[in-house]
């Protein structure tokens, strides 16, 4: 071959190459997009272990193994956590709560995060604990609620249940149907 056929094949494949370099792009609205047409997370976070402080004080605690973006949706958008999520919170006393269960999802908009699957919430200082299938969390009023079966200790009594409203820190607390012996303090 001769040099001139070399350099016009070259050139039509610089032409080429740059033709196709530039007709590809993805407009990161599209991307969203496409993740919403098709129930895809906008991101996945692996193995978190999240510290939130307050004026130099650590106040929450939460660890997962996976975590679901969903914030790519328009109405509602939220995060997964399909194999687990604990919190703890700590209060300016030291006074702890802490919060599992093996599935949750949690609401931006709204702030409600719903909590599934041998759901277990804990008052360390007042030695209080709920257990249950299913909670909900409303973290704009910090309160619980839950029409599920329930199980729910005190230091003297243990209430079986179906629905349950609670204060976040379980000190306050309404149980609608329950059975089991509760001790009145006259």
């Amino acid at each position: 071959m001769t040099k001139s056929v070399v350099k016009n094949i070259l050139n039509i494949a610089v032409i080429l190459f740059t033709a196709m370099f530039f007709s590809c792009k993805n407009d990161a609205k599209e991307v969203r997009d496409f993740l919403v047409d098709k129930n895809l997370p906008i991101g996945e976070s692996f193995n978190i272990n999240h510290m939130h402080t307050d004026s130099g004080r650590v106040d929450l605690k939460m660890q997962t193994p996976v975590m679901y973006d969903f914030s790519n949706r328009r109405l509602h958008p939220y995060s997964e956590f399909p194999e687990g999520l604990k919190i703890t919170t700590i209060d300016k006393h030291k006074d702890s709560v802490t919060i599992e269960g093996e599935y949750s999802k949690s609401y931006t908009k709204t702030q409600v995060s719903e909590l599934r699957n041998n759901v277990v919430i804990i008052n360390h200082k007042e030695r209080t604990k709920l257990t249950t299938d299913e909670i909900y969390w409303d973290q704009k009023t910090h309160y619980f609620f839950t029409e599920k079966r329930f199980v729910f200790y005190t230091p003297s009594d243990t209430i079986y249940g179906i629905g349950f409203e609670a204060s976040e820190d379980l000190k306050k607390w309404w149980v609608k149907n329950q059975s089991g012996v509760i001790e009145i303090k006259e």
